[in-house]
């Protein structure tokens, strides 16, 4: 069997990670890795390839920093030529970005099937580029694997048991199924090899934050309320804050003030993990951050409208504050007092067993 991941961006390498470790434990799967470029940033691509001990990519298309359509297209040709040329069993691919999306689209048309990790996952707010990459993936998608009960139940609620896509490779149907979350089985690994990161000033306490969604960097009165309540509360506490390149030039552009906020460069899953771990509050608006949080017993607090990790938010331990500068503030003063409210979820199997990456390529297996 032959598969051929579709990479891009930060978090489908950490999802790949664990995925990939699997499938190459199976001498007669081979896997072939396209790294299209849309995070071309050393910091933010290279380095989690060389931490995470993923092969590196047998292609590499350099297609970043363009429009969302530009960036689409272009990969979408780019990847169908590769397609045509391994004409792979299945098309692996992650998550929500545009590199997903142009995956799915060039396998899906020249009749290769889909499997897309992390299936399901809605936030309902078609203004983001997210939520479309994500709804039309799983439309064209024959395995879809969820992370959680709630994405079984968005697709359901879509019409899929009734929505019958035949792979006219495999002759399978679409396959639905709760496999937990790959990036559990990730921060669970990596946890054992987590770096501190180097040449940064780290406070006994600190508040981690990253911030990089389009709705909040492209607007300056979002971009403005957050970096002003952040900047209260590093009055009173460290916050770190690995600066997306994005968000950097955005900053310059808006004149936005960071005098007490420590803004560092952006770093490798590792020290990531180190400073999820040793933090006592996460600030974001990744929707990858917000379960490591979870994962490492942190509460957070999502500097988005809406999230697709709606289990957080009904267990109590990530609170949605969009871009309100006093929304921020208080919240921030209510996890404080309350101390860490995420103990006492634990026990909770919200993510799966640490063994989605398992079940992942289990199922794929099935179709060689």
């Amino acid at each position: 069997m032959k598969i051929v991941t579709v990479l891009g961006a930060r978090p489908q390498f950490i999802k790949a990670g664990t995925v990939s470790q699997e499938i190459a434990k199976h001498k007669d799967i081979k896997e072939v890795i396209v790294h299209t470029g849309q995070h071309y940033d050393s910091n933010m691509s290279d380095i989690f390839f060389k931490q995470m001990g993923l092969p590196r990519p047998d292609y590499l298309l350099g297609v970043g920093g363009k429009s969302h359509g530009a960036m689409t297209g272009q990969m979408m040709e780019k990847i169908e030529e590769i397609l045509l040329r391994e004409k792979p069993h299945i098309v692996l691919v992650y998550g929500d970005t545009d590199s997903t999306l142009a995956g799915a689209l060039a396998g899906a048309k020249l009749h290769v099937p889909i499997a897309h990790v992390e299936a399901g996952l809605r936030s309902f707010d078609m203004k983001m580029p997210e939520e479309i990459n994500r709804i039309l993936t799983d439309r064209v998608s024959t395995w879809l694997f969820c992370p959680t009960e709630t994405a079984v139940k968005n697709l359901k609620n879509e019409g899929f048991p009734f929505f019958i896509y035949q792979s006219p490779i495999t002759n399978r149907f679409q396959l639905i199924t709760n496999v937990g979350d790959v990036m559990q089985d990730a921060a669970l690994f990596y946890k054992q090899y987590a770096k501190r990161p180097e040449n940064v000033k780290i406070e006994d306490k600190f508040i981690l934050s990253t911030i990089h969604r389009a709705e909040n960097t492209d607007n300056e009165k979002r971009l403005r309320g957050i970096f002003e309540a952040l900047e209260e509360i590093a009055k009173e506490k460290q916050v770190i804050l690995p600066l997306h390149p994005r968000t950097k030039k955005l900053l310059q552009n808006y004149s936005l003030i960071t005098n007490n906020i420590t803004l560092i460069d952006p770093v490798g899953y590792l020290e990531m993990v180190w400073l999820l771990e040793n933090s006592d509050m996460v600030l974001t608006d990744s929707g990858g951050v917000q379960k490591e949080a979870f994962f490492f017993k942190r509460p957070c607090i999502t500097l988005r409208d809406e999230t697709e990790w709606v289990e957080l938010v009904d267990i109590g331990v990530n609170k949605l504050v969009g871009a309100d500068k006093e929304k921020i503030i208080k919240t921030y003063k209510q996890f404080t007092n309350n101390q860490s409210p995420i103990t006492n979820h634990q026990s909770l199997n919200l993510y799966g067993d640490a063994k989605a990456s398992k079940k992942i390529v289990s199922e794929l297996l099935k179709a060689s």
